[in-house]
């Protein structure tokens, strides 16, 4: 009988083994951000744009030729292409931070309660025998509210009917849908210049030469925000599953009953979102209020009468045609600017609140 040796028993691999370091990747970005550096230091004056840049470069063909040696090619091609979309991400954040740090730096000296809560404008001082500039921004955080609250009154309800009726009543043939879709494809693309004119053109020929009103820079608006409504709430009002409103019709509830208590309620959250997000898009619109509504410093709350002041145009009026003290009107721009920043960072918490209320599974 023979007996047969038994094969020695080789040692798994460790699962260690063949791997870059823990923190390979930041300690390469610090040695390019170094070597970089010290090649643009030596060749050029400094640019912070080049040194990122440079940067980059170098960081993904250390890491990828690093990967390739101890790893292999599969996970350098995967160390290379996150490296890549990072680099992407930082290119397309970096302007929104470097614009938000100008904005917070510039008027956080200008933010105060009582520029908030006063109006400004210009006033002779007997005194001193000049003119004295006095930072204020009421009339133009009241203008914003007004004008962008009633653009909101006749935007919202003309874009969720409008959206009720291409989802829930019109075939896909009719006529009357695809001539709809084309008009608010058409709205979508339309600059904002071109609300502002048509809004002051149509007041023009109804109250005369002097149409500038806060109501006619609401009409301006609407004319941006309806689109916008329209396609958020089509979509969302697709999401809804078929099986929801084939259940309350099998039960004999009528179709205008399903559409408000089962679509409509099921697609709240989606459909709130999309209204304030459309708010906060229109709030900063400068190019239209400024040609609808013009712009002053006195303090207006008639949307019907006389040129009203907001946010944005109070920003641009004032850097673009500064009074006699060009760093006090520059002052109040930035802090325009910042305040207007603000108020479209409360939009968007309030749509994430409200859609979190609004959600199904909170609900």
């Amino acid at each position: 009988m023979t007996t047969s040796t038994p094969a020695p028993l080789t040692r798994a691999p460790g699962l260690t083994s063949g791997q870059l370091p823990r923190f390979s990747e930041p300690i390469g970005v610090v040695i390019a951000l170094v070597i970089s550096a010290g090649v643009i230091a030596l060749l050029a004056p400094f640019n912070i744009a080049l040194w990122l840049v440079l940067t980059a470069v170098l960081y993904l063909a250390g890491i990828g030729v690093a990967s390739t040696i101890v790893e292999n090619r599969r996970k350098a091609t995967d160390r290379v292409v996150r490296g890549l979309v990072t680099s992407a991400f930082v290119l397309a954040v970096a302007p929104l931070i470097s614009t938000l740090w100008t904005v917070v730096s510039q008027g956080i000296g200008v933010l105060s309660w009582s520029f908030i809560t006063q109006t400004g404008g210009t006033r002779f001082d007997p005194d001193t025998l000049s003119v004295v500039a006095t930072p204020g921004a009421l009339q133009a955080v009241v203008g914003t509210l007004i004008i962008t609250g009633i653009a909101a009154l006749i935007s919202v309800p003309i874009g969720i009917l409008t959206a009720v009726y291409l989802v829930e009543y019109a075939q896909p043939n009719n006529p009357l849908r695809r001539m709809i879709t084309f008009l608010v494809d058409v709205m979508t693309g339309i600059p904002s210049i071109v609300a502002g004119l048509f809004a002051f053109s149509l007041f023009s020929l109804i109250v005369g030469p002097k149409a500038f009103s806060g109501f006619s820079a609401s009409i301006a608006l609407c004319v941006l925000m309806i689109p916008i409504v329209v396609r958020s709430t089509e979509e969302m009002l697709r999401l809804v599953p078929s099986e929801l409103r084939e259940a309350s019709l099998a039960l004999g509830v009528p179709r205008s009953t399903t559409i408000v208590k089962i679509v409509l309620r099921t697609a709240a959250s989606g459909i709130v979102t999309g209204v304030v997000l459309a708010v906060a898009r229109v709030v900063g619109e400068t190019a239209p209020i400024f040609i609808a509504a013009s712009f002053t410093d006195n303090f207006n709350a008639n949307p019907f009468d006389g040129p009203m002041q907001t946010l944005p145009v109070m920003a641009y009026t004032a850097y673009s045609f500064p009074g006699q003290d060009i760093a006090a009107s520059q002052a109040q721009s930035w802090g325009a600017a910042l305040l207007l920043v603000i108020l479209v960072v409360i939009f968007n918490l309030i749509a994430r609140i409200v859609a979190t209320m609004f959600a199904p599974k909170s609900r």
